[in-house]
């Protein structure tokens, strides 16, 4: 399992992505599924720092576990700011056109749809966010 801390801040974005593509990279990742990947960690990161936390801010560790058989990755969001489960929230209605369907939710809508498992759980005043993808 590898780690990384860093101030929730959406500028630290691109250190994220780095440091799990690193291991993308080693496990022969093609690049729709990092794409997806890359793309469920902006829109999760973005809304533990946007509204994770009041000013003062606070961190969140990001774990990455891999296995080879089968070739799985799975990232782990954890972070102290207030217990918010987004896996609650009702799926956008997508049949409805950009004007008339509510704001709010398509991101991980879009989480949910193009990752092979989304999980949640509020532990010991953290909240933990996993995303896991088949490669």
């Amino acid at each position: 399992m590898k780690e990384l801390t860093l101030p929730a801040s959406r500028a630290n974005i691109p250190a994220i992505i780095e440091f799990v593509n690193r291991e993308l990279e080693h496990m022969d990742c093609d690049l729709k599924t990092k794409a997806q990947i890359d793309i469920a960690i902006d829109e999760l990161y973005s809304n533990i720092a946007k509204y994770g936390f009041d000013d003062d801010g606070g961190e969140v560790t990001v774990t990455l576990e891999t296995a080879s058989e089968p070739r799985v990755v799975s990232i782990s969001f954890m972070d102290g700011g207030r217990p918010f489960n987004p896996l609650e929230r009702s799926d956008p209605d997508i049949t409805l056109s950009a004007r008339d369907r509510k704001i709010g939710g398509l991101g991980i809508y879009m989480v949910k749809k193009s990752m092979d498992d989304v999980r949640y759980e509020y532990r010991e005043g953290k909240n933990i966010l996993t995303i896991r993808k088949v490669l």
